[in-house]
């Protein structure tokens, strides 16, 4: 037998290595991704969405100068309430990544153009792992568009 060739007791089927590293790597990606989900959709819930829904006074502030009042500062705390807590249900996962995506659009362009504040940064330095999220869990649409469907033949 040469140095090159591996004896056929110890080689492992040319099928079964693809499959164990995508299973892996699978798995390996899908803890921290979970992760990432929770922090995010915590970060929204608590650090976001409930200051504007108990009109903390720095965030009634803010949105006074905008002109948007309490109305405004409700309506996006419920907006981010919403996306945070979808961020937390599997099937809505994608959608409220998207959603929160698109939020974050807006507040980017209006820190930019009215607030002129120091965090004009950060609505786009969330919407790469929102991006990430909406990616990696889009399979779920599929299952959430289905269910629709199912609902409306119901109805």
């Amino acid at each position: 037998m040469s140095e090159t060739t591996v004896p056929a007791t110890t080689a492992a089927p040319a099928s079964a290595a693809p499959s164990r590293s995508r299973l892996l790597r699978g798995q390996g990606a899908r803890i921290p991704l979970g992760a990432l989900q929770i922090l995010l959709g915590l970060f929204y819930v608590f650090a976001s969405a409930l200051p504007k829904l108990v009109a903390n006074p720095s965030a009634a502030e803010s949105f006074d100068k905008l002109g948007w009042g309490n109305t405004g500062m409700y309506l996006i705390g419920t907006l981010e309430l919403a996306g945070g807590v979808a961020l937390l249900i599997p099937l809505l996962s994608s959608v409220a990544a998207v959603a929160l995506s698109a939020l974050m659009v807006g507040a980017f362009i209006v820190n930019v153009t009215v607030v002129h504040g120091p965090y004009v940064a950060t609505p786009l330095i969330l919407i790469l792992p929102l991006a990430l999220i909406a990616w990696a869990r889009r399979s779920h649409n599929a299952e959430l568009v289905r269910l629709v469907r199912l609902v409306r033949r119901r109805a």
